[in-house]
């Protein structure tokens, strides 16, 4: 994915359509508890704020952005709820306004970068393109968290796409984050389109190590945002078993994830 115009059009959308949401919530529905423990609807749009804020800066500054990583990954179990803190104890009109600023500045700063520039991150350098898939995913994700806390349900859409292939690209890493050796095979990997109008495969056809179901359950089950016994996600051979357990789209620590919502079964 080297040119990044297509993903920075899927992220705009993809944050329109969250201030859409939280645009229009009362103060009081700002303090609602998401399932994030102890985070708000205000930490949610807080901790985009904050990441938008420190990728702009990777973009623009990236030795300023390599001191302050180096600050945060000294207390890496805290860094991300301290700049989430902060944000939420924002007045609720200020708060927006840095969402909003921020994630239009660095659109305008990854439209404009160079071609071929790698830019610093707290997992491994990024390009332009890689930085606005990960914008796009954290959106979505944290989006999903704030339709939670509102009982809104929102309809998915082909922008999925970006969050799967994170997904699917990041296997190896869920298992390196919690000390295990990634699997030396390939998988495949078989995803219904939010809209059933065909597959998303990624992977050898004929790869032993498959994992199948609807995007959209992959992409929340790959986020953290559902417990694998609440999607309908499937895996064979035991090294993709194992990978379900453990999925993860983001860098950086392993999560809690979710509690299951009910015995058994996929959703």
């Amino acid at each position: 994915m080297s040119d990044p115009a297509a993903v920075l059009d899927d992220l705009r959308a993809e944050g329109d359509e969250l201030d859409q949401l939280v645009g229009g919530l009362s103060e009081k529905q700002w303090s609602l508890a998401t399932p994030a423990p102890r985070w708000t609807v205000a930490h949610q749009i807080a901790h985009l704020a904050w990441t938008d804020t420190a990728a702009l800066l990777s973009v623009t500054d990236p030795e300023g952005f390599a001191a302050e990583a180096r600050e945060a990954l000294a207390a890496p179990e805290r860094f991300v709820d301290d700049g989430a803190e902060a944000g939420a104890e924002l007045p609720v009109g200020e708060l927006l306004a840095w969402w909003r600023d921020g994630r239009e500045q660095l659109q305008r700063a990854l439209r404009a970068a160079p071609d071929g520039v790698r830019f610093p991150w707290y997992g491994p350098p990024m390009s332009a393109a890689s930085m606005a898939t990960g914008r796009l995913m954290e959106t979505w994700a944290h989006g999903q968290d704030v339709a939670d806390a509102v009982g809104v349900r929102r309809e998915p859409t082909a922008r999925l796409r970006h969050v799967a292939r994170i997904g699917v690209r990041a296997r190896g890493y869920a298992f390196a984050v919690r000390g295990l050796t990634p699997p030396g095979e390939e998988f495949r990997v078989e995803l219904t389109a939010p809209d059933g109008s065909g597959l998303w495969t990624y992977g050898p056809e004929d790869a032993r190590q498959r994992v199948t179901g609807p995007a959209l359950d992959f992409c929340l089950l790959v986020t953290q945002r559902a417990h694998r016994d609440d999607v309908a996600v499937r895996a064979e051979g035991a090294d993709a078993d194992r990978w379900l357990d453990i999925a993860q789209a983001f860098a950086g620590p392993a999560g809690a994830g979710r509690e299951p919502k009910r015995d058994g079964g996929g959703a």
